[in-house]
This record gives structure tokens, C-alpha cells and sequence, in this order.
């Protein structure tokens, strides 16, 4: 018989790793927008030159986030695969094709910065690329969030509430991916899009939760 480990701990271990994640991420989108400006390529080639440390940094901690969410991801599965096993590899099927494209589309960034020296035109180029990569990536962070939300909605030993701000919350990226491409000229920030706001808190106050309070042991 299959020796399970206590999930009170692998609830705590995959809050600390969603917590990971959260400041990784946040830490390579800080220095991203003080370095890049799409709409200068004289400001962004000079602070590439100027905050080159800087950059290298949060390029760095955005693969870092990205190879810790896979190890998240795999917990979460862990967790929640006595919920329903079928939706449960659905989730993490959905949770890890982003990974190659996300790793594949770090290079466009990290092109942009090693030509940035010689072509600024080029250089921009790259980070339109790099962009548009990132739409599509958000098609697979929103859809993982649905069969999260469900599982933790029916997993009965964590809060229904969060389940259902996770399902709500997946469609803030959708939404992020059709304006990016559909309407490019109407591309939201976080706070002016509704759903991306749920999303980003329903995915902190889950991480916390796991961490914090972990998962309801008598049931």
C-alpha cells in the first residue's frame, strides 16, 4: 500500500513554495518595468547598460519562479488527487505546458538585452515578441486555475470561498490574453482589470492560507 505523507505538511510545504513564487515574480516584474520601456528604445537601451545587474537579477528570479511553480504545481496535485483523480491531472497537465514556453520565451527577453547595445530597433522587436509570448502563456495560468478552484472547492478540508474566487479569478487571464491580441490598443494593467485583480488575490490568499492555516485535518 502507498505510504501517503502527512498532507497537513505538504499543504505548509506548497504555501511556502506558492510563496516563493510570489515574491520570485514579483521581484522580476519590479526591475522589468524599471529597466523596460516599450515605448523608448534610447531609455530602455541605456537602462539595460546602466541596471545590467539590476536586469540580470530579475531575469534570473522570473526562470527561478517559474521552476519553483512546477514543483508547486506537482504538491498541489499531490494534495488534491484523492479529491478526483482525473480532474486532478487535468490540472497539472494544464499547470506545466506553460513551462517550455515560458522558458523558450525568456530568451526573446534576454535577446533584446544582448543587442540591445547594437540594434535598438531589434531590440525592440524581441520585447514585442517577448510580450505576445506572454499572452499566450497567460491562456494556460488562466485555465489551470478552473480545475484548481473545483478541486479546492470540493475538497471539503479547504475554505469552499477560495475555490470559488480561484475559478472566478482564471478568467483574468483569459481576459488579459483576448485584449492583448484583439485589441492591443486596450490592454489592461492589473488593477483596471476586474477578473486580474480576483486573480491575484484569490491565488495570495490560497498560497497563505496553505502556509498559514494549511488544511483542515479531521476532514
Amino acid at each position: 500500500m502507498e505510504k501517503m505523507l502527512p498532507i497537513k505538511i505538504i499543504s505548509r510545504f506548497a504555501g511556502l513554495l506558492g510563496l516563493l513564487v510570489l515574491i520570485s515574480g514579483s521581484l522580476t516584474h519590479t526591475f522589468n518595468s524599471e529597466i523596460i520601456d516599450l515605448n523608448s528604445e534610447s531609455i530602455t537601451a541605456n537602462n539595460f547598460s546602466s541596471l545590467e545587474f539590476k536586469y540580470r537579477i530579475g531575469f534570473v528570479s522570473g526562470l527561478f519562479m517559474e521552476t519553483i511553480f512546477i514543483f508547486y504545481s506537482f504538491l498541489l496535485f499531490y494534495m488534491l488527487r484523492t479529491v478526483n483523480m482525473h480532474i486532478a491531472i487535468v490540472m497539472l497537465i494544464l499547470a506545466l505546458i506553460p513551462a517550455p514556453i515560458f522558458y523558450v520565451n525568456q530568451l526573446n527577453h534576454f535577446a533584446s538585452f544582448l543587442i540591445s547595445n547594437h540594434d535598438t530597433e531589434q531590440m525592440m522587436f524581441f520585447l514585442e515578441l517577448h510580450k505576445y509570448g506572454g499572452y499566450i502563456i497567460s491562456i494556460f495560468f488562466g485555465l489551470w486555475l478552473f480545475p484548481l478552484g473545483y478541486l479546492v472547492y470540493k475538497s471539503e478540508y479547504l475554505p469552499k470561498a477560495l475555490g470559488i474566487l480561484l475559478m472566478i479569478g482564471g478568467f483574468g487571464y483569459l481576459i488579459s490574453f483576448i485584449q492583448g491580441f484583439l485589441f492591443p490598443n486596450y490592454e489592461s494593467s492589473l488593477w483596471t482589470n476586474p477578473f486580474l485583480v480576483i486573480t491575484h488575490v484569490s491565488e495570495i490568499l490560497f498560497m497563505f492560507w496553505l502556509l498559514i492555516m494549511g488544511v483542515n485535518k479531521s476532514k
